[in-house]
């Protein structure tokens, strides 16, 4: 804007006054001045044609031409007078100075005192008048009714006079009066520019120690402006940044206080957080490992042969230890899922393969509820980790399941987003979700109607795991339901074509994996109960185990002549060695790539990574014997091949 700033203002408050009142004085001044020199021109010429009026008398009276031509061209000489011309009362031309524009009384007549021609000429008449003189009782004489000579007009006289004198002053008078005024308004704008500095400079210094002041300069200005107007203002904001820089001071030492009162804090809470880790990490690995030593136990006592009163127990004891596996199984998942450990290797899935394998696993159970599974089978494929993808689908069907009591399970797969994304889908009949709870079923051991925590109807875990791994792969899920009214979830992925990945071949036949008798396994364990545990089941299968506590004892094992197929190794073996530097030197002692591998209770990603660069799959504690028994039934089929190391690596 034009008058933004205080300096313009301050300058077009003090000159707008200035120039308004000279623009006013100039033109009164103006306007007097042409009057006064119209006036002066008008009694002039007035006063001129009087004189020649006056000084024609006798010459048209007596008709001396001479004498009127005389006082015509004296005329002529005064400044301005363009023409004189004498006329007689019959309009004759007596007598004629200049160059007249009237060449007859008759052109004259009509035009009134002032009259102009061509704007530039002014024409003034005047009638020639007679006086005679009073002789007497002369009877020659007319007299009129008081008895005195009657005046009578002899003639006309016209004067011309030039009007561009006249109007050359008026320019003059204006030009003056416009330079006299430019030089008014110049000296008025230097004197506002003068005042707007001496009143600009102090407020300048103000906001120049103000925006040091927001800076962070508190120091106070030593310059001495006593005699400035807002030294008083001055003095008030160096009193404010001294305060400030008192302040500051203050608070720095306050918040270094607390920031070394946070750190000591932060490394108390740190320490705790690595001592609880630490005790978390022992406690679990010290609770997985009886916890593992039950579980074979309990599967072995299931081998022997028992009276129906003595498997009643022991599918009881099963039944028990199989919950606390899948409490540990669900906390080991979370944990891994929290901690990073698991990384999601996307890559093309077929939709229909994986529906396929959770109606085969999941129909049964939907079966003995006297549920309906329904599965659209479906030729799609979907960009993302099959492993996760799979579990994640499993679980919402299988939550499905447990929370409906009649009607039907649904999972379909329909296009999105103009094809561009997959919509899974799982629907069931069951109970409902409220919408107070719809927020909450996410959080970990948190069931609606399950109150009592009636262990048949899960832990609370498994929609946990569904958020977090589907958070992992980035596919959004929404939920939808009612209460009585059924739950659907949807899911989104990527689509991606169809005819690009060729099919995945067969699942191998089970026939060919059932059998593991004479497979020879060498176990690695040094907690005593579990090497006992494992090496019975082993033994039950039909296995030729050889096991051990030790890494000696190992080596020992293979130098006697022990040619394990499989080494089965706890990863935590004590004296500061573990599992993976136990396989490696076993290989190196055997001479032979030995298919491995490792049974362990963390959950560290570390420990993942390097059993994947080793070739080694990993199997965490407690370990169910059907996993055991799968891995061990791919080792017998690897085994028989020529490239047994090949077939390992697959597994991971």
């Amino acid at each position: 804007m034009m008058f933004s700033s205080i300096r313009t203002r301050i300058l077009a408050t003090a000159l707008v006054p200035v120039l308004v009142v000279v623009i006013v004085l100039l033109a009164i001044n103006a306007f007097i001045r042409v009057a006064d020199v119209n006036e002066a021109y008008q009694q002039r010429s007035k006063l001129l044609v009087s004189q020649i009026a006056q000084s024609s008398e006798y010459g048209v009276f007596s008709g001396n031409l001479t004498h009127l031509q005389r006082a015509s061209e004296a005329v002529l000489r005064e400044p301005d007078v363009r023409a004189v011309t004498i006329f007689n009362l019959d309009g004759a031309v007596l007598a004629r100075a200049g160059v007249s524009g009237y060449e007859r009384w008759d052109d004259v007549q009509g035009l009134q005192r002032g009259g102009v021609i061509g704007g530039r000429v002014d024409t003034l008449t005047q009638t020639i008048v007679s006086d005679t003189v009073n002789l007497g009782d002369d009877l020659f004489f007319a007299k009129n009714g008081t008895g005195l000579p009657q005046a009578h007009s002899i003639g006309h006289v016209v004067l011309e006079m030039s009007l561009d004198p006249l109007h050359a002053r008026e320019r003059e008078i204006v030009y003056v009066s416009l330079l006299v005024g430019l030089i008014g308004v110049l000296l008025g704008g230097l004197l506002a520019m003068r005042l707007g500095s001496d009143v600009m400079e102090p407020i300048a210094r103000v906001s120049r120690r103000i925006r040091r002041i927001e800076e962070g300069d508190f120091a106070s200005d030593d310059s001495d402006h006593a005699t400035d107007p807002l030294h008083e203002l001055q003095l008030g904001l160096d009193q404010m940044a001294s305060r400030l820089a008192w302040g500051r001071d203050e608070l720095e030492q306050r918040v270094a206080l607390v920031t070394e009162a946070l750190r000591l804090k932060k490394e108390e809470a740190e320490a705790a957080t690595l001592a609880k880790s630490r005790f978390l990490s022992a406690a679990s690995h010290d609770l997985r490992q009886p916890t593992h030593a039950l579980g074979l136990f309990v599967a072995r006592l299931g081998q022997l042969s028992l009276d129906a009163d003595s498997r009643q127990v022991v599918a009881n004891i099963e039944a028990s230890v199989q919950a606390m596996q899948n409490l540990l199984d669900g906390l080991l998942d979370l944990s891994r899922l929290e901690s990073g450990a698991v990384a999601a290797h996307c890559g093309p899935v077929n939709v229909g393969e994986v529906f396929e394998t959770l109606r085969s696993t999941l129909e049964p159970l939907a079966l003995a509820k006297g549920l309906r599974l329904r599965v659209h089978t479906s030729a799609r494929w979907v960009q993302t980790d099959s492993v996760l993808f799979q579990r994640i689908v499993m679980n919402l069907v299988h939550n499905a399941i447990r929370y409906t009591d009649k009607g039907t399970v649904l999972l379909s797969c329909r296009p999105a987003n103009a094809g561009t994304s997959v919509c899974v889908q799982v629907w069931d009949s069951g109970i409902g979700i409220s919408e107070q709870h719809q927020t909450q079923i996410y959080t970990e051991f948190f069931q609606v109607g399950n109150s009592g925590r009636d262990r048949a109807m899960g832990l609370g875990l498994g929609l946990s795991i569904v958020e977090r791994s589907a958070h992992l792969l980035g596919h959004p899920m929404v939920l939808r339901s009612n209460v009585g009214c059924g739950t659907r979830f949807s899911m989104f992925l990527p689509a991606i074509a169809a005819s690009v990945y060729p099919v995945s071949a067969a699942p191998l036949a089970e026939s060919s994996l059932l059998s593991l008798v004479g497979l020879r396994v060498l176990v690695v364990e040094d907690d005593a109960s579990a090497c006992a545990a494992i090496g019975g089941l082993l033994t039950g299968w039909g296995c030729v185990v050889c096991a051990v506590q030790t890494e000696a004892q190992a080596r020992e094992a293979l130098l006697n002549g022990v040619q394990p197929q499989v080494i089965v190794s706890d990863y935590r073996l004590g004296q500061g060695t573990n599992g993976l530097r136990v396989i490696a030197a076993l290989r190196k002692v055997a001479e032979y790539p030995i298919a491995a591998c490792l049974m362990s209770g963390d959950a560290d990603a570390e420990l993942l990574q390097a059993a994947k660069v080793a070739g080694l799959t990993v199997l965490h504690k407690p370990v169910r014997p059907a996993k055991l028994r799968a891995f061990l039934r791919r080792m017998a089929l690897a085994a028989n091949s020529d490239n047994p190391m090949t077939d390992v690596n697959a597994l991971d």
